[in-house]
């Protein structure tokens, strides 16, 4: 009879300390560097309404003035939005089709454009990136809504800790991403519990990704246990008590 009291005392526990596990990031040893896959390299193929942060820069001022309205001593820098044709506009060099593109191959094909104008290719220096990484985060998060992070790299931990981080109820264990891409749009999920977390092709967010944070199923048992662990902890103190008491 004592066993049975004793098990349905430490049953609640249990229950407590799976809830406990579920709710830690990145549990697990470390991975060494052989363990981490390369998915996360991928370079990003630029799609429609992506915006550009295009600088064309020089030693001569003559040169570059010509592709921007934008001055700044002796750069010339720009934001280039994606239009639906997926067509980039710069003064004088006229529509350019990025879309599908990286921001290297971009790149390269405004400089060949440049030397149309410029023979002294040399004399030139093209920068091409993101202007800024911009994700939709929604369900169990202390801030839902649209964060835009000036960078072109960012974690789905870091984007998760800008919003204020996973609420109680939240599952950590079945992050939703759902991606855009040139060929349709996808859903992955991600566990981050666990430090595979990093060989997740979503760890690293992309431009205009959708991480919904799904809650967490907790049946009727789980409620039982939690509002009864404070019970179970005051009656198995006297319980105690009074099983010293019948010994001595």
């Amino acid at each position: 009879m004592r066993k049975h009291l004793l098990l349905f005392f430490i049953f609640p526990y249990i229950f407590s300390c799976v809830s406990v596990k579920n709710s830690i990031y990145l549990q697990g040893d470390s991975l060494q560097k052989k363990e981490i896959k390369r998915i996360n390299n991928i370079p990003y193929k630029l799609q429609v309404n992506d915006e550009l942060f295009i600088g064309i820069t020089s030693n001569d001022e003559s040169l570059v003035q010509i592709f921007s309205s934008q001055t700044s001593k002796d750069s010339y820098f720009s934001n280039y939005p994606i239009d639906d044709l997926g067509l980039i506009r710069i003064p004088n060099l006229g529509p350019i089709n990025v879309l599908g593109y990286t921001t290297r191959e971009v790149r390269k094909i405004i400089e060949n454009e440049l030397e149309k104008f410029i023979k002294k290719s040399s004399d030139i220096f093209v920068s091409v990136k993101l202007s800024g990484i911009k994700y939709t985060i929604i369900g169990e998060i202390s801030k839902p809504g649209v964060q835009v992070v000036s960078q072109n790299k960012l974690s789905i931990i870091d984007a998760i800790a800008i919003s204020g981080d996973i609420t109680k109820d939240g599952n950590l264990k079945q992050v939703e991403v759902i991606r855009k891409s040139i060929s349709g749009t996808e859903k992955f999920f991600i566990d981050l519990t666990t430090m595979n977390a990093f060989n997740s092709e979503v760890f690293y967010i992309r431009h205009n990704d959708i991480i919904n944070i799904t809650p967490s199923k907790k049946n009727s048992l789980n409620t039982w246990t939690d509002s009864l662990l404070p019970i179970s902890t005051i009656i198995t103190l006297i319980t105690s008590v009074l099983l010293i008491v019948n010994n001595t």
